[in-house]
């Protein structure tokens, strides 16, 4: 396991710009409002050979009774726990604020190795002046750094290196499934996300876009290893209204190409709309594993056939998809919560399947030549030869004296035939045509 790093600080002292730094991209959403980073946010970071997890965290306020105040301080202690090494990050241009000795002392009680770090000492003069008075805070030797343009953060990255512990790395070629949970807002993704973990690791309110960061978080599911990655909700872009939602939604966006596999959870109540379509799309257009999880199915009055017609009204809706499995749940109730877990883990290992060509000619030549393709413009058309040239996902290629003038019926034949004999739930493959050489 890698070593964990928690960020950990007041608000506006510029933990996520630090986090940015030594992630190397701008991931976590940086404003100058107070509480936009409101969840635990995960990314891999890498110093000197050695990767370690980094986590950012919103700004603490000790004793607030504001609604999201109050759960990103239970998020922050959640960080802490789990953390091996903490960085406290405080202001020198603000100087010792008395939030920071608040914070300071919750993270002595900790126990755990912290690292003080002065941000905003973007010259040399604040740098020698950086140490005085946050010695006051007792937590060692403050380290003059620069989040914004980078000043000091290679010393203090060294000094972070020296104080994590050993760690055993994975064995080559394990990587666990990265499955992200996605949806419009307020459809359950962060309570479907602590009702899988057993414990409340995504804030949950009845506020509509509560989650907008990408939050990952490492799961254990009968044995198997699940990067469980739960995402800001996705908005119409006319409804974005700031800089902040655009953010999160571009992120939302890059976590469906990080997974291998994507919930996309509908709310039962409302019906398939044509937002969760677009998320669909999207899921399948990245040529991700895609499940619809209907969310909230404890609501819904039912009777023998309930199930039935909803399954068939997204079966209507997706006509091209007819290969996406649909499961009801209840992240409340914990109905079915796990089922898309075990169907999720089947079609990450249908993804990674290879078939021999023998196979595929033996099965789909056959189909072929009881269904040969029909002639376009004049063109006898003839399929000759089929192999996989790639895996994760799935992609086959087929030869042919025509390739360009193979109809799209015909090509979504041949994808139901090989669905017919090799499989591939939930799974897209692609198909390419070439010309017989």
């Amino acid at each position: 396991m890698l070593s964990t790093v928690a960020i950990v600080g007041r608000p506006n002292v510029g933990k996520s710009t630090l986090f940015n730094r030594l992630v190397g991209e701008r991931r976590a959403i940086t404003e100058a409002i107070s509480g936009v980073t409101r969840d635990r946010h995960y990314a891999k970071a890498e110093w000197a050979g050695r990767e370690y997890n980094v986590v950012d965290t919103g700004g603490v306020v000790p004793e607030s009774d504001d609604i999201f105040e109050r759960a990103i301080r239970e998020q922050a202690d959640i960080a802490i726990q789990e953390a091996d090494v903490i960085i406290f990050v405080v202001d020198f241009a603000a100087g010792l604020h008395p939030l920071d000795m608040e914070v300071g002392e919750i993270l002595r009680r900790s126990g755990k190795p912290i690292l003080l770090a002065v941000n905003k000492t973007d010259n040399e003069a604040r740098a020698n002046l950086a140490g005085g008075e946050f010695y006051a805070l007792g937590l060692g030797e403050p380290h003059s750094v620069s989040a914004i343009n980078g000043r000091g953060v290679g010393d203090f990255l060294d000094v972070l290196l020296a104080a994590m512990p050993p760690v055993e790395p994975l064995p080559e070629g394990e990587q666990p499934m990265k499955l992200a949970i996605v949806g419009k807002p307020n459809v359950g993704k962060s309570s479907y996300m602590n009702a899988l973990l057993g414990y409340d690791r995504a804030i949950v309110t009845p506020i509509a876009g509560t989650t907008r960061d990408v939050l990952h978080t490492n799961y254990t599911y009968y044995g198997k290893e699940i990067t469980l990655i739960d995402t800001a909700g996705l908005r119409r872009k006319k409804y974005i209204s700031d800089s902040v939602e655009l953010f999160s939604t571009i992120r939302t966006m890059k976590a469906i190409e990080e997974c291998d596999v994507a919930l996309v959870l509908v709310d039962a109540t409302q019906g398939l709309e044509n937002q969760d379509a677009k998320i669909v799309n999207d899921v399948i257009d990245a040529r991700k594993g895609a499940i619809i999880v209907v969310n909230k199915w404890d609501l819904v009055e039912k009777d023998t056939m309930t199930a039935v017609n909803f399954k068939k009204s997204i079966q209507e809706t997706f006509r091209t998809f007819e290969y996406l499995p649909v499961q009801f749940i209840s992240a409340l109730t914990h109905q079915r919560h796990t089922k898309p877990l075990e169907l999720a883990l089947k079609i990450h290992e249908s993804r990674k399947t290879r078939i021999s060509t023998s196979e595929l000619n033996g099965e789909l030549l056959a189909e072929i030549e009881r269904t040969p393709p029909p002639s376009v413009n004049g063109h006898d058309l003839r399929i000759n030869y089929i192999t996989q040239v790639n895996t994760e996902p799935p992609v086959f290629a087929f030869f042919s004296n025509h390739p360009l003038e193979i109809p799209e019926s015909y090509k979504r034949f041949l994808e139901r035939k090989l669905r017919d004999h090799f499989g591939f739930e939930g799974t897209p493959v692609s198909f390419i045509f070439r010309k017989k050489s």
